[in-house]
């Protein structure tokens, strides 16, 4: 391995792989499903015809959405819907990140190290190369805008997640768009994209995003800024998509972390009509070019006053002014997939989750080495607002790193909105366990620490001066530590109930995949 960039060490393609997993063979979406169809329970097809407004994510919300998904939902198998209403050359699938066991089998580190491994590749990393003029996967079907009788809305099947949703949108589009001075200086990220004409779409930039500083410095000149739309794709490229500043500051291409991951770079391509790149395995790549000064109204088609769920759960109001891409080409692959997610739902909790922990890993590991065994970003927050610590204390003076810890997790990742601290005892996957420490470890009056007035999320419907006038500005929050570690002079009176050490399976091999003796 050789340093030779301020970002992150290079591992050489075809070298073994040093961050100690085991690759699996996925390089696409099509292999990952073909990795699938061989572990019982993670996948499922059906011919079943479905409608993409709204009945195909009712249909997955019941299968295996999981999340913040108001109940009845669960955590089931990936789906691919075969029959499309009014599509019949189309494929949907869905969840295919909806479950932290089917990511560790499409990464190859198990689950409880998923945070470790990302971690790993995000500091050990293969950048992307370009294929040149060999043949990209992602343009055997290529539909240009200017021939008669082009209509994105009729050549993809974009799904709408509920009958409120503005419009149908793309939820697992990757953006990929560039430095409108530097082409070298890359980013990826999923947006929110809903359809609004044959040849236009809208989105919507969180604050802070990279795409969108491209994008403002190309208005602020009168220009369109070139942009790629990539769907179905190696789950590596969109879980590694999803660090943010500052653990992947301006300047960091997310695509090294995917290669970091696979041990081999992204392929890219050159796309047919505007000067960008796409990743050149992808199902489908929509190419065009985000217009200067012109703002759509989200919902100007439907009139709801409605987007679409989003991860915290609720269906957010339509945005009145959103940038516009306009749509110069549709590229796909021969019988193409198109690849989505139920915004609320578990898929969400693994593209973001898993990058806060390694982000958070991280940091940790370099201003207190040792203190921190793992960390999980909840389910409940979305993978982003609330996260779980699991701190191993070695001395009286962690009764202070321990909180110190949780300030580091709060600004190593912003939009982290709760942390709960819990010894090593406590099981911090376990919803039941973490509780339990909170009921037994806790005081609020003495371990509840306050950070008022800081930059959170603004999906979260409380952080709004409406809810709470202390709040300047809405997306601005109170972020709280709860700290539910035993003080280290109390530690041996919080010893658990320890039990005999057996071998369980003896008495009940089938609940652990044992023949019977």
């Amino acid at each position: 391995m050789k340093k030779n960039h301020p970002h992150y060490e290079v591992i050489n393609p075809g070298d073994p792989h040093p961050l100690g997993w085991k690759v699996p063979p996925v390089d696409d979406l099509r292999s990952a499903i073909e990795l699938l169809k061989t572990i019982p329970g993670h996948y499922l097809e059906t011919d079943r015809e479905v409608d993409p407004n709204a009945e195909l994510a009712g249909v997955y919300r019941h299968i295996g959405a999981g999340g913040t998904v108001m109940r009845p939902t669960r955590i089931g198998p990936a789906m691919t819907f075969n029959n499309i209403k009014g599509f019949p050359d189309s494929r949907v699938l869905v969840g295919l990140l909806a479950s932290r066991d089917r990511v560790s089998y499409l990464l190859g580190a198990p689950k409880r190290e998923l945070s470790i491994q990302m971690g790993k590749a995000r500091v050990a990393v293969i950048p992307p190369v370009e294929i040149g003029d060999k043949p990209a996967p992602c343009q055997e079907v290529v539909y240009r805008a200017e021939d008669e009788g082009f209509d994105l809305r009729k050549l993809l099947p974009a799904p709408t997640n509920t009958p409120d949703d503005a419009g149908p949108y793309f939820c697992m589009g990757l953006a990929l768009s560039s430095d409108p001075d530097d082409r070298e200086n890359v980013d990826v990220t999923i947006h929110r994209l809903c359809v609004q004409s044959k040849d236009e779409l809208s989105i919507f930039f969180a604050p802070g995003r990279h795409i969108d500083a491209f994008r403002r410095k190309a208005e602020a000149r009168g220009e369109p800024l070139a942009i790629s739309i990539n769907m179905g794709l190696d789950p590596a490229i969109y879980i590694g998509a999803e660090f943010e500043a500052p653990t992947t500051p301006f300047g960091f291409n997310e695509l090294c972390v995917a290669g970091g991951l696979r041990g081999k770079p992204v392929e890219l391509v050159e796309c047919q009509t505007v000067p960008q790149k796409a990743i050149a395995k992808a199902e489908i790549v929509i190419e065009g070019v985000i217009l200067p000064d012109v703002r759509v109204a989200e919902d100007q088609n439907s009139g709801t006053g409605k987007a679409m769920p989003e991860f915290p759960g609720y269906t957010g109001d339509a945005n009145p002014s959103l940038p516009v891409i306009k749509v110069t080409a549709i590229t796909t692959r021969k019988n193409p997939i198109l690849q989505t997610l139920v915004g609320p739902g578990e898929e969400h909790v693994s593209l973001a989750g898993i990058p806060t922990e390694a982000s958070i890993y991280n940091a940790m590991q370099d201003a207190l080495p040792g203190l921190l065994k793992n960390v999980y970003a909840h389910s409940a927050g979305g993978g982003k607002f609330l996260a779980i610590l699991q701190l191993a204390k070695r001395s009286a003076a962690d009764d202070g790193n321990a909180r110190q810890a949780a300030l580091i997790a709060l600004a190593v990742y912003r939009e982290l909105k709760n942390v709960i601290l819990v010894d090593e005892d406590v099981d911090l996957f376990d919803s039941d366990d973490v509780l339990w420490a909170m009921q037994t470890r806790y005081q609020g009056d003495t371990d509840t620490v306050f950070v008022p007035g800081v930059t959170g999320h603004v999906l979260d419907p409380s952080q709004t001066p409406e809810y709470n006038p202390k709040l300047a500005a809405k997306g601005t929050t109170c972020k709280t530590i709860f700290d539910c570690t035993v003080p280290w002079h109390l530690k041996e009176h919080f010893v658990r109930a320890q039990f005999k050490e057996v071998d369980p399976s003896l008495w009940a091999p089938s609940l652990f995949g044992r023949p019977a003796e």
